[in-house]
Protein backbone atom coordinates (compact mmCIF):
# COMPACT_ATOMS: atom_id res chain seq x y z
CA UNK A 1 0.00 0.00 0.00
CA UNK A 2 1.07 3.65 -0.75
CA UNK A 3 2.58 5.31 2.26
CA UNK A 4 0.20 8.41 1.87
CA UNK A 5 -2.73 10.11 0.49
CA UNK A 6 -0.45 11.43 -2.85
CA UNK A 7 0.80 9.59 -5.31
CA UNK A 8 4.10 10.37 -7.12
CA UNK A 9 4.27 11.64 -10.67
CA UNK A 10 4.94 8.51 -12.46
CA UNK A 11 1.74 6.51 -11.18
CA UNK A 12 -0.35 9.76 -11.39
CA UNK A 13 0.94 9.56 -15.65
CA UNK A 14 -0.20 5.87 -15.24
CA UNK A 15 -3.31 6.57 -13.41
CA UNK A 16 -4.12 9.18 -16.43
CA UNK A 17 -2.93 6.90 -19.43
CA UNK A 18 -5.79 4.57 -18.23
CA UNK A 19 -8.38 6.79 -17.90
CA UNK A 20 -7.40 7.85 -21.41
CA UNK A 21 -7.43 4.60 -22.49
CA UNK A 22 -11.06 3.90 -21.06
CA UNK A 23 -12.45 7.53 -22.66
CA UNK A 24 -10.97 6.46 -26.01
CA UNK A 25 -12.88 2.72 -25.66
CA UNK A 26 -15.83 4.63 -24.37
CA UNK A 27 -16.05 6.96 -27.73
CA UNK A 28 -15.37 4.27 -29.96
CA UNK A 29 -18.46 2.43 -28.70
CA UNK A 30 -21.34 5.03 -28.09
CA UNK A 31 -23.90 4.73 -30.08
CA UNK A 32 -22.95 1.28 -30.90
CA UNK A 33 -26.00 -1.07 -30.51
CA UNK A 34 -26.11 -4.76 -30.19
CA UNK A 35 -26.39 -5.37 -34.10
CA UNK A 36 -24.14 -3.43 -35.26
CA UNK A 37 -21.35 -5.04 -31.90
CA UNK A 38 -21.81 -8.21 -33.51
CA UNK A 39 -21.43 -8.18 -36.58
CA UNK A 40 -18.58 -9.26 -38.27
CA UNK A 41 -16.39 -7.59 -41.17
CA UNK A 42 -17.23 -8.77 -44.47
CA UNK A 43 -13.66 -8.83 -44.96
CA UNK A 44 -12.87 -10.96 -41.74
CA UNK A 45 -11.80 -10.04 -38.39
CA UNK A 46 -13.23 -9.86 -34.90
CA UNK A 47 -16.51 -8.11 -34.33
CA UNK A 48 -17.20 -5.14 -31.94
CA UNK A 49 -18.06 -7.17 -29.17
CA UNK A 50 -15.04 -9.29 -29.75
CA UNK A 51 -12.78 -6.59 -29.53
CA UNK A 52 -13.98 -5.64 -26.39
CA UNK A 53 -14.17 -9.11 -25.00
CA UNK A 54 -10.27 -9.40 -25.94
CA UNK A 55 -9.69 -6.19 -24.00
CA UNK A 56 -11.13 -7.43 -21.02
CA UNK A 57 -9.49 -11.05 -21.47
CA UNK A 58 -6.36 -9.38 -22.07
CA UNK A 59 -6.66 -6.11 -19.00
CA UNK A 60 -7.26 -9.47 -16.42
CA UNK A 61 -4.49 -12.17 -17.79
CA UNK A 62 -2.28 -9.11 -17.83
CA UNK A 63 -3.26 -8.12 -14.14
CA UNK A 64 -2.38 -11.60 -13.17
CA UNK A 65 0.97 -11.17 -14.63
CA UNK A 66 1.01 -7.74 -12.01
CA UNK A 67 0.29 -10.10 -8.88
CA UNK A 68 2.71 -12.45 -10.47
CA UNK A 69 5.51 -9.95 -9.96
CA UNK A 70 8.76 -10.55 -7.80
CA UNK A 71 10.53 -7.58 -6.12
CA UNK A 72 14.25 -7.01 -7.58
CA UNK A 73 16.61 -5.30 -5.82
CA UNK A 74 17.23 -2.62 -8.27
CA UNK A 75 14.99 -1.34 -10.95
CA UNK A 76 15.14 -3.38 -14.06
CA UNK A 77 15.36 -0.57 -17.12
CA UNK A 78 16.20 -1.23 -20.75
CA UNK A 79 16.92 1.92 -22.29
CA UNK A 80 14.13 3.91 -23.73
CA UNK A 81 12.03 0.52 -23.92
CA UNK A 82 8.86 1.94 -21.96
CA UNK A 83 8.87 4.67 -24.42
CA UNK A 84 9.40 2.19 -27.17
CA UNK A 85 6.37 0.54 -25.79
CA UNK A 86 4.17 2.63 -25.60
CA UNK A 87 4.12 3.97 -28.94
CA UNK A 88 4.13 0.36 -30.72
CA UNK A 89 0.70 -0.46 -28.59
CA UNK A 90 -1.14 2.14 -30.20
CA UNK A 91 0.20 1.77 -33.62
CA UNK A 92 -2.29 0.35 -35.82
CA UNK A 93 -0.55 -0.05 -38.79
CA UNK A 94 2.12 -2.57 -37.32
CA UNK A 95 0.16 -5.71 -36.52
CA UNK A 96 0.46 -7.51 -33.34
CA UNK A 97 -1.12 -11.05 -33.03
CA UNK A 98 -2.96 -12.09 -30.13
CA UNK A 99 -1.91 -14.89 -27.98
CA UNK A 100 -4.88 -17.80 -28.73
CA UNK A 101 -5.52 -17.56 -24.98
CA UNK A 102 -6.72 -13.73 -25.42
CA UNK A 103 -9.11 -14.89 -28.58
CA UNK A 104 -12.54 -14.06 -28.05
CA UNK A 105 -14.99 -17.02 -27.42
CA UNK A 106 -17.88 -15.19 -27.09
CA UNK A 107 -18.67 -14.44 -23.74
CA UNK A 108 -20.33 -11.63 -23.29
CA UNK A 109 -24.07 -11.47 -24.88
CA UNK A 110 -23.77 -7.37 -25.46
CA UNK A 111 -21.77 -4.24 -25.32
CA UNK A 112 -22.80 -2.92 -21.98
CA UNK A 113 -22.03 -6.79 -20.32
CA UNK A 114 -18.67 -6.61 -21.63
CA UNK A 115 -18.19 -2.65 -20.75
CA UNK A 116 -19.04 -3.47 -17.44
CA UNK A 117 -16.61 -6.30 -17.49
CA UNK A 118 -13.63 -4.10 -18.67
CA UNK A 119 -14.29 -1.54 -16.59
CA UNK A 120 -14.13 -4.09 -13.38
CA UNK A 121 -11.15 -4.92 -14.53
CA UNK A 122 -9.70 -1.65 -15.33
CA UNK A 123 -10.95 -0.78 -11.63
CA UNK A 124 -8.54 -3.85 -10.86
CA UNK A 125 -5.71 -2.11 -12.58
CA UNK A 126 -6.08 1.42 -11.21
CA UNK A 127 -5.88 0.05 -7.71
CA UNK A 128 -2.98 -1.92 -8.24
CA UNK A 129 -1.34 1.49 -9.71
CA UNK A 130 -2.64 3.31 -6.30
CA UNK A 131 -1.90 0.58 -3.54
CA UNK A 132 1.53 -1.30 -4.72
CA UNK A 133 4.07 -0.60 -3.05
CA UNK A 134 7.79 0.63 -3.95
CA UNK A 135 9.33 1.37 -7.86
CA UNK A 136 7.52 0.12 -10.10
CA UNK A 137 10.50 -0.70 -12.15
CA UNK A 138 11.84 -3.11 -9.11
CA UNK A 139 8.62 -5.11 -9.65
CA UNK A 140 9.54 -7.96 -12.52
CA UNK A 141 6.81 -10.03 -14.63
CA UNK A 142 6.32 -11.65 -17.93
CA UNK A 143 4.72 -10.93 -20.79
CA UNK A 144 3.55 -13.84 -23.60
CA UNK A 145 4.53 -10.95 -26.20
CA UNK A 146 7.60 -9.84 -25.21
CA UNK A 147 10.89 -12.48 -24.03
CA UNK A 148 12.65 -11.90 -20.79
CA UNK A 149 12.08 -9.79 -18.09
CA UNK A 150 9.41 -6.97 -17.96
CA UNK A 151 8.68 -4.23 -15.66
CA UNK A 152 5.34 -3.74 -14.05
CA UNK A 153 5.65 -0.15 -15.25
CA UNK A 154 5.50 -1.54 -18.78
CA UNK A 155 2.86 -3.95 -18.32
CA UNK A 156 1.05 -1.05 -16.98
CA UNK A 157 2.22 0.90 -20.19
CA UNK A 158 0.71 -1.86 -22.19
CA UNK A 159 -2.68 -2.17 -20.33
CA UNK A 160 -3.24 1.34 -20.60
CA UNK A 161 -2.60 1.81 -24.42
CA UNK A 162 -4.38 -1.37 -25.13
CA UNK A 163 -8.28 -0.02 -25.11
CA UNK A 164 -7.11 2.94 -26.93
CA UNK A 165 -5.27 0.76 -30.15
CA UNK A 166 -8.61 -1.52 -30.00
CA UNK A 167 -10.70 1.85 -30.13
CA UNK A 168 -9.04 2.50 -33.18
CA UNK A 169 -9.73 -1.27 -34.62
CA UNK A 170 -13.68 -0.54 -33.44
CA UNK A 171 -14.00 2.53 -35.52
CA UNK A 172 -11.99 0.61 -38.41
CA UNK A 173 -14.90 -2.29 -37.98
CA UNK A 174 -17.37 0.63 -37.48
CA UNK A 175 -16.88 2.65 -40.78
CA UNK A 176 -16.98 -0.44 -42.70
CA UNK A 177 -20.10 -2.12 -41.54
CA UNK A 178 -21.80 1.62 -41.66
CA UNK A 179 -20.70 1.56 -44.82
CA UNK A 180 -21.94 -1.49 -45.89
CA UNK A 181 -25.52 -1.12 -44.35
CA UNK A 182 -25.88 2.56 -46.04
CA UNK A 183 -25.10 0.49 -49.37
CA UNK A 184 -27.51 -2.38 -48.40
CA UNK A 185 -29.97 0.77 -48.02
CA UNK A 186 -30.62 -0.18 -44.30
CA UNK A 187 -30.89 2.86 -42.31
CA UNK A 188 -29.67 3.04 -38.36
Amino acid sequence: MTENCTLDPEREALLASLRKGRAALGLALAGVDDHLAAQKPPSGGWSILECVEHVVQTERYLLTRLHAAVLAPEPFEKSRRAAKIAALAVDRTRRIEAPPKAHPHGVYRNVSEALAAFDTAHAEVERYVEETAGDLNCWITDHPLISGPVTCRETLIMIAAHPARHAEQIWEVRKVLETTDSADGRAD
